[in-house]
């Protein structure tokens, strides 16, 4: 006889899982939703945007870097943990350019729909509009800078999944950013292919394939359907080049 799965709770509901997963990818597995926007299955956690926060006792603990136990009681939901997530859904909007109504990735944006999902109904804190460069250079990939959100995923798939490295994240604070490996820094002077998982992995707006504007139409999109919680988690939002 095989053995039971050890099991952990996730705000009561008992979700079994594998020696060595952690919250977020038994959560995952078992089809509930913690939200993330940094974490990939396929990559190491990235620990970045601390979306996916849980309250273990009196610990909060990220869920994609925390090693799911037998026993452990893990709060996802309340109200503390729901007005946090809130505030840095707010914090990432508000640091860059994001606006979802002339956005081609708009109904399929992981931000968006986090956002909608934690009950975010505005900003509350002040814009900082900053100024950043769209790169056209490359002739299949447009890069937006100002959607950026630093969850890294371009940079973990370039170099883990595809073999290259073609972004990578420099600075430090505020001044943070996501940059392009060639001398001019231009992505078009790159080896980024359109079929690079790098090319399609990015949660938001800021990597998109370009003359595939509204290819699906506003209101049939990913989480134009179903809210992001009642839906698979998948490699990217975006249907196959």
């Amino acid at each position: 006889m095989t053995p039971a799965a050890p099991l952990f709770l996730l705000d009561g509901h008992p979700v079994p899982f594998k020696p060595g997963e952690t919250l977020i990818e038994a959560a995952t597995r078992a089809g509930r939703h913690i939200p993330h926007l940094c974490w990939h299955p396929g990559f190491a956690p990235h620990g970045s945007c601390r979306l996916c926060m849980v309250a273990i006792g009196e610990r909060q603990l990220a869920a994609c870097s925390t090693a799911a136990e037998a026993g452990l009681e893990v709060r996802l939901h309340g109200e503390a943990l729901a007005a946090q997530r809130r505030t840095l859904l707010q914090l990432l909007f508000v640091e860059g350019n994001h606006f979802c109504p002339s956005c081609e990735r708009s109904g399929a944006c992981k931000l968006q729909a986090e956002a909608c999902e934690a009950g975010v109904e505005g900003p509350h804190f002040e814009q900082l509009y900053p100024d950043r460069p769209v790169d056209a250079s490359h002739p299949d990939v447009l890069l937006d800078l100002n959607r950026c959100i630093l969850c890294g995923l371009c940079v973990r798939a370039s170099a883990q999944h595809d073999g290259k490295a073609v972004f990578a994240l420099g600075g430090r604070g505020l001044g943070t950013q996501l940059v392009v490996g060639s001398a001019s820094g231009r992505l078009g002077d790159t080896d980024l292919a359109a079929s690079d998982l790098a090319a399609r992995i990015c949660p938001v707006g800021a990597i998109l394939p370009k003359r595939r504007g509204f290819a699906v139409p506003i209101g049939q999109r990913r989480y134009d359907a179903a809210p992001i919680s009642a839906l698979p988690e998948t490699d990217d939002g975006m249907p196959p080049p």
